[in-house]
């Protein structure tokens, strides 16, 4: 073989790699939710278009990141739409804590990614408008607003999953800016507080209406809470799965536990 065949031959390789590569987006949507535009990145596999729509993985921010923060966490996202097909949305939690907040009524990020987010998803991509086809999950804050949602929701995300979870919000009362949307923890505000936290949910949540995986590093200061919903959800007979690996509250943790829930995830869009 001549070295101009050889040339043209590694050209047209690495041509229909690139073809094949996953598409990133990332849009602003201005909405009357919140008091600011919303970033959103998406990425959609090769090959999903009309005729082929695809399911879709939420992944939600920490507190301090943005809808940057996975694609940054995580480099091979877009490889791994492309392994299992699915497309991902990664909205800016504007360190919402992804409620609608009862301390101000101009933050409504619970009813933006519900109401208008998931529907223009749907209206615009190549994605499949079905609980069962749609997943959420998220790290930190995104791990708590991520079951928020999903327990709240079902009938938007089917499947729901938390990394490093901040799952049960009351040992951290002045942490995080959360009391800008709860108000200051006090006798008065406690009730607030209370119904506004993941594990106070395991008494509404029905056996089977979400699948769910969660996780935490041993390391991590939110082992404790995600430990206590492990036990919660076994004593009201929820099915989960529940993992406890050594790690800390870092992306090194996060870039390898996401594998999980993207495995996890795409064996339930296929049953």
């Amino acid at each position: 073989m001549s070295v101009k065949t050889t040339i043209f031959f590694i050209v047209a390789l690495l041509a229909s790699v690139v073809a094949k590569a996953a598409k990133v987006d990332t849009i602003t949507i201005k909405a009357a939710e919140m008091p600011q535009p919303i970033e959103v990145t998406i990425i959609v596999p090769d090959g999903a278009c009309a005729t082929h729509r695809v399911p879709t993985v939420y992944l939600l921010n920490g507190f301090g990141g943005d809808h940057k923060q996975w694609t940054t966490t995580c480099k091979q996202l877009p490889a791994l739409a492309d392994q299992y097909g699915m497309a991902m949305v990664m909205p800016d939690g504007c360190d919402s804590w992804y409620w609608d907040a009862p301390a101000n009524p101009r933050v409504k990020m619970e009813t933006f990614i519900t109401k208008r987010l998931v529907p223009y998803i749907d209206a615009h991509y190549p994605t499949l408008p079905e609980a069962s086809k749609r997943a959420i999950t998220g790290l930190s804050m995104g791990g708590h607003g991520a079951l928020w949602l999903g327990i709240r929701h079902p009938d938007i995300w089917k499947n729901i999953g938390s990394t490093s979870g901040g799952v049960n919000i009351l040992p951290f009362t002045e942490r995080w800016k959360m009391k800008d949307a709860l108000g200051a923890y006090t006798s008065a505000t406690a009730k607030i507080w209370e119904t506004h936290t993941v594990i106070n949910l395991v008494p509404q949540m029905i056996p089977g209406a979400n699948n769910i995986i969660f996780d935490c590093g041993s390391e991590d200061f939110f082992s404790g809470v995600n430990a206590s919903l492990h036990q919660k959800l076994l004593e009201a007979k929820i099915p989960h799965d529940y993992i406890s690996r050594p790690g800390n509250h870092s992306h090194k943790y996060w870039s390898n536990s996401i594998l999980y829930h993207l495995l996890y995830f795409s064996r339930h869009f296929g049953k």
